[in-house]
């Protein structure tokens, strides 16, 4: 019997409005046709081949889909970050590596600068960056600082009207094609995680250069690579935000982000479910449809239960942010929760395609592979847990 699973030619539409605004419902589905018409058919190629998809980020760029959180005044489109979580969910849907492009542009290699750059830094770079004349990237981990960013090594020493950098970063997404870096730097030794300070390094910044990355087990299509600053030059107005603030800076910098890393793994989660769902009623055993199986019918309605939950945290932290509010206890909620569920969802379609889902004939162990990222990047599920903790011991709701 031959099975088909959901392709750019149709996976099935998501009910479920969420009280979206009618703009927002429109962002939703233009993100979704594009990402079936466009980001599908070659999700599986771009893995298969660690190949970043220029032509596919040139598409999202003329479709104004970077712009969607910025402010008309910078060349985007004043939406929000909910509808930016929406594009990021639904294109993750079909494609994790495309997500997390997007996600690492707009969130870490652009909002700091928007947020924190002042009138010269934010009028230089962010409408570039939402145009997509540049690409952004962020640098924050290192070889010997990853969950510890307090442990930053990388050093930056003011001389004259510059400053000189030295060290490392290693992971950086979109590191290869990306024409601005923001990065974190130690500023005064002495004070520990007050002493670090965060700058806006241009890809052509004398001394600076970068080492391919190393090669990954899931996002295969995102690009990456290391950062490496041997006595790099760039301008002491490069210096993002008040000096010895780096460190909080990307913290807040974090919160944002991890919106969007649950939102992409929302996007995965659901992706796989329309996957199993799809060959579970087509796929007979025992004389019947996988689905009339009550293991294979129970696996599927704790994947509908468990993403929906994700959704509404998800869409809940996007909207406290967009109100002005407090919300990063509950974007870390959000991701955690989101990318937990992708990883058991991913799983389950696994079992529910039996030993197909172990081949790469179907996109559900490239979902699963791609899904792991989420439980690491932005921060663990071990911090994301120390987070929350720490909130609500200190009496947080």
């Amino acid at each position: 019997m031959t099975v088909s699973t959901p392709t750019s030619t149709g996976l099935p539409s998501i009910k479920h409005s969420f009280d979206l605004t009618e703009d927002q419902r429109m962002i939703q589905e233009m993100v979704r046709e594009f990402a079936l018409a466009e980001v599908a058919p070659i999700a599986g190629e771009i893995d298969e081949h660690h190949r970043f998809p220029i032509e596919t980020w040139n598409k999202i760029v003329e479709l104004g889909i970077p712009g969607i959180p910025f402010s008309e005044e910078v060349g985007g489109s004043n939406g929000g970050t909910l509808p930016y979580c929406i594009a990021v969910e639904e294109i993750s849907r079909v494609c994790g590596s495309t997500g997390l492009t997007l996600a690492a542009h707009v969130s870490l290699g652009t909002y700091p600068i928007y947020a924190w750059g002042g009138d010269k830094l934010r009028n230089e770079y962010v409408p570039r960056l939402v145009s997509g004349e540049y690409m952004g990237a962020y640098g924050l981990t290192e070889p010997n600082a990853g969950s510890d960013s307090g442990g930053t090594l990388t050093t930056a020493v003011l001389e004259g009207d510059e400053f000189v950098l030295n060290g490392r970063k290693c992971f950086c997404t979109n590191a290869n094609h990306a024409g601005v870096f923001i990065v974190t730097a130690v500023t005064d030794k002495s004070l520990g995680s007050k002493g670090i300070s965060a700058f806006v390094v241009p890809r052509t910044a004398p001394g600076f250069r970068l080492e391919k990355g190393e090669v990954k087990l899931g996002m295969r299509g995102s690009d990456w690579a290391s950062l490496v600053f041997e006595d790099a030059r760039i301008p002491r107005d490069h210096l993002l935000g008040p000096e010895g603030e780096g460190f909080k800076t990307f913290m807040k910098t974090l919160e944002g982000g991890r919106i969007s890393i649950g939102a992409l793994a929302l996007g995965i989660a659901q992706g796989a479910y329309d996957c199993a769902l799809q060959y579970a009623q087509e796929r007979e055993a025992f004389g019947k449809p996988l689905s009339g199986q009550q293991a294979v019918a129970f696996k599927l309605a704790n994947m509908a239960t468990e993403i929906e939950a994700a959704r509404h945290l998800i869409y809940h932290a996007a909207r406290l942010k967009d109100a002005g509010e407090a919300y990063g206890p509950r974007a870390s909620m959000g991701k955690l929760y989101a990318s937990e569920v992708a990883m058991r969802v991913t799983y389950d379609a696994i079992q529910i395609y039996g030993g197909y889902g172990f081949s790469r004939e179907y996109p559900v162990e490239r979902m699963w592979r791609d899904a792991k990222l989420c439980t690491i990047g932005e921060g663990t599920s071990e911090i994301q847990r120390l987070i929350i903790s720490r909130h609500i011991l200190r009496g947080g709701q």
